[in-house]
């Protein structure tokens, strides 16, 4: 039986059981206000849309209600760690608070379970890269002996980004499903029937996407069956869904394909050699279609890859080495279901392709092309995701929960809610309880040219440089956070030889030197280290006391406007009358330098700098709507200030 929600205000008072059961516990009049909006939302099927400042609370905020509903609730998160976090700490500490006894699943993508079937199949003919990618596989093959589950964050010996785990795990494309000889062991099939079965399931966007709403991978009864749906990290739900609501096909997925063709020819056909010649030349003519295009980590619309003379030759030769294999595997394909799915899958792609080439004229729709530096993919995505998404949310009668900490510009939600056609939505703002005014400052250096002035890193770095050292030389930490690669690289640069001319011993770290967790860890031990960083460290990154003071971010996030689907959206915009730049472009630069901003600020007790170091912050109109939208700190101009700041010690660390 579902608790009465009036239990709320004592459940989140001073004296109530969250107080008295949970060290360092605070209750905030935020954190209630949200719980009981999201109560509301839930007990009459509506939809939500909250921001909630960093500190409100807002996980036991949708936790508490959701767990007293009594109904299945799904929650996505934008990343693992969340979902890691939700499913293993604060939903067993919630619902014991409660005393309720919902059952609780965690359900991750099927790339994160161990494939028996693909895993045989690799360790009989698989050609690893490397001897200690072998070692893996082994590895791997004796863990799927004693797992109980299959995830493979659970195979510590064997490192996340090995590429063993590409052969020991299935893809949508090469799952074979009911006709697989494992069906009854499958471990994805397993953590299915468990979130079927279980009150609360956690999940991420990307798996939500993937599998509850286009029901990819057979998941669609879960949605059906479920009252409430939360997402937390909300503010990434439009470029997850525009991923998922596109069509791309990648040089990997095509490579993939013919490496299956090749395995399950050997293992079922393999008196057959034309369907061995036929896979060898589509795994050719995918890499020679990448390597049709120079450069890389580029995205180009379809007309710009198309003026390289290489691209539509390589283009049609993969075309017509895709209708081969077709044929070939067609001829064998009822020697077994591996041979029947490589099958299928040809069609889906030579499918995929020709609709590629043929949208062209279809304004609804953009083309574009990705290139990666050993990868490249073709995209279909549509210009206005809206649509489609209030079609997803039709139907069933259930609660929709939005909610992030980056959602408004200012308290206008208008630029989000039109994004995902949530026009009905209610919309609900709480900023921070932190005192910004007292423990943060907002530093705006003066003197900096243009961003666009060829000597930009160069202007930031002596201006940001004395900041840092003082940080530095405090013991506290600095993130340097940057809008592009090449930025992030020049300034790192910078500051090396800044710390070799001035003889400083201070760590200094650079994103892509180890993972993001390694990173972090190393940054946080250090407790006076300079980490710079581009768009992964943006968000998600949690950080607290002294061991990250100050935040320097390089320019606004404006997304490059040669971007093909941002220009395309622009265009449609501009030809409907309605000015692009502050309808769409400002709000995501907005919601994303929120973001950044968010990283300085993680606890009560926290003091630190936000270095924005983009003069158009003050010299521009627009500059006013973003540093409006940040909390409320106080600002300077003055780097002595500045560096006085940065001298004092925070409370938790003098204490």
């Amino acid at each position: 039986m579902p608790r009465p929600m009036h239990d709320l205000e004592h459940l989140f008072s001073p004296i109530g059981p969250f107080a008295v059961e949970i060290d360092n516990f605070r209750s905030r009049p935020q954190q209630l206000e949200m719980a009981q909006r999201i109560a509301a939302a839930i007990e009459n099927n509506t939809s939500l849309v909250a921001e909630a400042g960093t500190g409100t609370g807002k996980t036991y905020a949708y936790l508490v209600p959701a767990l007293l509903s009594g109904g299945k609730v799904v929650i996505s998160t934008g990343t693992k760690t969340l979902q890691d976090q939700l499913f293993k700490r604060d939903l067993p500490t919630v619902r014991d608070v409660l005393k309720v006894s919902a059952s609780i699943a965690l359900l991750k993508g099927r790339a994160n379970y161990v494939c028996h079937y693909h895993l045989e199949r690799a360790s009989d003919t698989a050609r690893l890269a490397s001897r200690e990618e072998a070692a893996n596989l082994r590895k791997i093959v004796r863990f799927a002996a004693r797992t109980t589950t299959g995830d493979k964050a659970e195979c510590i010996d064997v490192p996340e980004d090995s590429g063993a785990w590409a052969a020991a795990t299935s893809t949508r494309e090469n799952c074979l499903g009911q006709e697989c000889p494992n069906h009854q062991e499958c471990f994805v099939l397993g953590a299915r029937q468990e979130a079927m079965m279980a009150d609360v399931v956690v999940v991420n966007h990307h798996l939500f996407f993937a599998d509850v709403m286009l029901k990819d991978e057979g998941m669609g009864e879960l949605l059906p069956a479920c009252n409430t749906i939360i997402f937390d990290e909300a503010h990434q739900l439009p470029e997850v869904a525009g991923l998922f609501f596109s069509e791309s096909i990648s040089t990997t997925q095509l490579i993939d394909l013919g490496r299956d063709s090749r395995m399950e020819g050997i293992a079922l056909a393999k008196d057959f050699l034309p369907l061995q010649d036929a896979a060898a030349d589509l795994d050719k003519a995918a890499r020679d279609l990448r390597l049709a295009v120079r450069g890389e980590n580029l995205r180009l619309t379809a007309e710009r890859a198309c003026e390289d003379s290489n691209f539509e030759p390589a283009l049609n030769v993969l075309m017509t080495t895709i209708e081969t294999l077709k044929k070939q595997l067609e001829s064998q394909a009822e020697r077994g279901e591996g041979l029947a799915n490589c099958w299928q899958r040809a069609q889906e792609i030579a499918l995929r392709l020709s609709r590629w080439r043929d949208e062209a004229s279809n304004k609804d729709m953009v083309r574009w092309v990705e290139v990666y530096s050993q990868a490249m993919s073709l995209n279909l995505t549509p210009l206005d995701i809206a649509p489609i998404f209030k079609r997803q949310m039709e139907g069933h009668p259930r609660a929709w929960i939005f909610t992030s900490a980056t959602l408004a510009v200012g308290n206008d939600f208008s630029h989000y809610c039109g994004e995902l056609g949530l026009a009905e939505a209610e919309t609900v703002c709480w900023g921070s309880p932190f005192d910004y005014q007292q423990n943060a400052l907002l530093y705006v250096p003066t003197d900096i040219p243009d961003p666009n002035s060829a000597a930009y890193q160069e202007a930031i770095c002596e201006a940001a440089w004395p900041a840092i050292r003082a940080a530095g030389l405090s013991d506290r930490g600095s993130f340097v956070l940057c809008t592009s690669l090449r930025a992030m690289r020049r300034i790192h640069e910078l500051l090396q030889l800044k710390l070799q001319q001035e003889s400083i011993d201070l760590p200094l770290l650079l994103q892509g030197e180890g993972s993001r967790t390694e990173l972090l860890e190393r940054f946080r031990i250090s407790g006076n280290a300079i980490l710079v960083a581009s768009v992964s460290f943006w968000e998600g990154v949690d950080v607290r006391g002294d061991a990250l003071s100050l935040v320097v971010i390089d320019k606004l996030p404006f997304a490059p406007p040669d971007d093909p689907v941002l220009a395309a959206r622009i265009e449609k915009l501009r030809a409907a009358g309605r000015n692009a730049f502050l309808e769409y472009q400002l709000p995501r630069a907005v919601i994303s330098m929120k973001q950044g901003a968010g990283r300085l600020i993680r606890d009560e007790s926290d003091r630190g700098v936000l270095m924005i170091c983009d003069p158009r912050l003050i010299g521009k109109s627009y500059g006013r709507r973003i540093w409006q939208s940040l909390p409320a700190m106080r600002r300077t101009r003055d780097v002595l200030e500045v560096e006085e700041f940065l001298a004092v010690k925070s409370v938790s660390a003098s204490s």
